[in-house]
């Protein structure tokens, strides 16, 4: 439930602190003194659009807090857990809101700033405003829809209509997809065809041109690295006049000699003895590679022919040799699932049918379990118009679907569709012999509102939001039927905090708490104000309701019997 409102420099509120109760809290006021300014703050803490406006004026940012009691709204602690915006003990949630006046907006729960659209996404799980022109939505086909669905409560049903519905559409964009590209696809099937056998043809390993370019390298430069290693390898070791092996083998055991007389030439000793072996190892490695050495022309043509014919493949497809065998193997797939388009397009039209088979076998269950609520909800709002001063109306929910949705004859995107097969339109008939027909026919604006709010609080029950906001929804209403609207909402009020901005005294004295709105002004500037109003001072507000600024006896006893009753 909704337990504090802070509001800071919004539109004519310089300050305020409003604490709200359990059960049913009216708000009243003279008019223009901004009774729905708390219901307008509490919805920009709630992710509402915000404008320039909203400010203060000569303010520099408008700042908004809204706390909640959350500690028995399960789905709230766990929309808030899953954000990690809730630790293990708290049992309150704060949602804020700061508006700069330049018109830039930052959203905050439980103290981290998040991006407005969880603002939206807790708030609905926290609190439902009921504007006072929602009757004017109740005329259209899709709110119908909804509400019938709403009192329904079979989000099982509606979900599986949707997700066939869903797939249905996205099976049949990727068809249409196929279908439109079939002759460019065939196109490219052509060309990548040539160019895998083009490929599969030269058959180049992953690693082979590393190989291959190496390869060449040394065959065609063989006859230079014969030279080479035979040059190095006569002053390194095969010199019988003079080579450095011999060389510093005999300069090794001269200070291997000495050392023996001297010690301390035992380290130079150690130094020459390593390089000689390192330099013998160095010159049978030489040896062996100069013998392993060969000009074999026939050889080295095969070589130069596949390195060349690597380097040709790369440059006509715009890459490195080394991407040769990534490339081959992309155009592979590509080939194979261009040719998989074919049979991909009959899965599809397969699928086609199942889902639509599927679809209808779910909206088929979905219009039995509209059609057996909407005789109950129907009888409720019946009854409920009568007693709120419509004697003789009559409420009756059409589910009518056409006839056309046979699935053999279901094939237009129009026919199946996330809501079903059923058409929802709710009928009216206010006088006696008349026939039932569309609300927006028949109903004048004052019996809009007045079955609006029947339905309201007939579907608050089916509601899930602890806290039922009514702004104004009572316009048009008076005398027997406002009594009768207040004894409604108080008992909506046992089970769910109820917050209702009215303007009528039988509505305002239903109310567990009362809170007043007025307003002041300095000349330049006004301030709205909101306080709670005790006994005494209820008693003169009510009197106020019912009889103007001019409050005798008479209107203070008939507040009081109000209050009393």
């Amino acid at each position: 439930m909704l337990l504090q409102l802070n509001i800071q420099n919004f539109a004519i509120v310089r300050s305020l602190d409003i604490d709200w109760q359990s059960g049913m809290t009216t708000i009243t006021g003279e008019t223009g003194a901004g009774k729905s300014i708390a219901i307008d703050a509490l919805g920009l803490c709630l992710g509402d659009r915000a404008t320039t406006n909203v400010v203060r004026p000569n303010c520099k940012k408008a700042d908004l807090a809204a706390t909640f009691e959350i500690k028995k709204n399960k789905l709230a602690i766990a929309w808030l857990k899953q954000h990690e915006l809730i630790s293990e003990h708290d049992s309150e949630c704060i949602l804020r809101r700061v508006i700069s006046a330049e018109g830039r907006s930052k959203a905050y729960i439980n103290g981290s700033q998040v991006p407005l659209i969880q603002l939206k996404e807790i708030g609905q799980l926290l609190i439902n405003i009921h504007g006072q022109h929602d009757h004017q939505l109740i005329v259209k086909a899709s709110q119908q829809c909804r509400l019938l669905d709403n009192y329904a409560n079979h989000p099982a049903l509606l979900n599986d209509v949707k997700h066939y519905a869903q797939q249905w559409s996205k099976l049949n964009k990727e068809l249409a997809l196929l279908q439109q590209s079939k002759q460019q696809r065939e196109a490219e099937q052509q060309l990548i065809q040539y160019q895998v056998n083009e490929l599969d043809e030269f058959a180049l390993q992953a690693g082979e041109f590393a190989t291959l370019e190496q390869d060449y390298k040394r065959h065609s430069n063989a006859q230079d690295l014969l030279d080479s290693a035979l040059n190095s390898l006569q002053k390194l070791s095969e010199n019988e006049n003079f080579n450095i092996v011999d060389a510093l083998r005999e300069c090794s055991e001269n200070v291997h000699s000495i050392a023996r007389i001297d010690p301390q030439l035992n380290n130079v000793a150690s130094i020459l003895a390593e390089a000689l072996i390192q330099l013998e190892e160095a010159s049978g490695d030489l040896s062996h590679y100069y013998q392993q050495l060969e000009l074999d022309p026939q050889s080295y043509a095969l070589i130069e022919d596949r390195y060349s014919t690597a380097l040709q493949l790369a440059k006509k497809h715009q890459l490195s040799p080394e991407g040769l065998v990534d490339f081959h193997s992309e155009l592979t797939q590509q080939l194979a699932a261009i040719s998989g388009d074919e049979s991909r397009i009959n899965t599809i039209i397969e699928s086609l049918e199942t889902t639509k088979q599927h679809y209808f076998d779910s909206a088929n269950l979905l219009s039995i379990s509209r059609q057996k609520s909407a005789q109950r909800l129907s009888k409720l709002i019946t009854k409920s118009m009568q007693e709120l001063n419509m004697p003789h109306g009559q409420f009756y929910i059409s589910t009518d679907h056409s006839k056309s949705t046979d699935i053999v004859k279901a094939t237009c995107k129009d026919t199946i569709n996330s809501n079903g097969i059923d058409h929802i339109s709710f009928q009216v008939s206010i006088n006696p012999g008349q026939a039932l027909e569309a609300m927006h026919k028949v109903a004048s604006g004052g019996e809009l509102s007045r079955i609006s709010l029947a339905m309201q609080v007939i579907l608050a029950d089916k509601v899930i939001t602890p806290t039922l906001i009514f702004d104004e929804v009572d316009v048009g209403i008076s005398g027997p039927t406002a009594a009768m609207v207040g004894k409604k909402l108080q008992q909506l009020a046992k089970n769910t905090q109820v917050i209702c901005v009215t303007h009528l005294p039988q509505v305002a004295c239903k109310g567990h708490q009362q809170l007043f709105v007025s307003k002041t002004t300095d000349g330049e500037l006004t301030e709205t104000h909101v306080s709670e109003l005790s006994e005494s001072n209820r008693v003169k507000e009510i009197a106020r309701l019912l009889a103007g600024d001019k409050i005798s006896q008479h209107s203070l006893a008939n507040a009081q019997e109000l209050l009393a009753s």
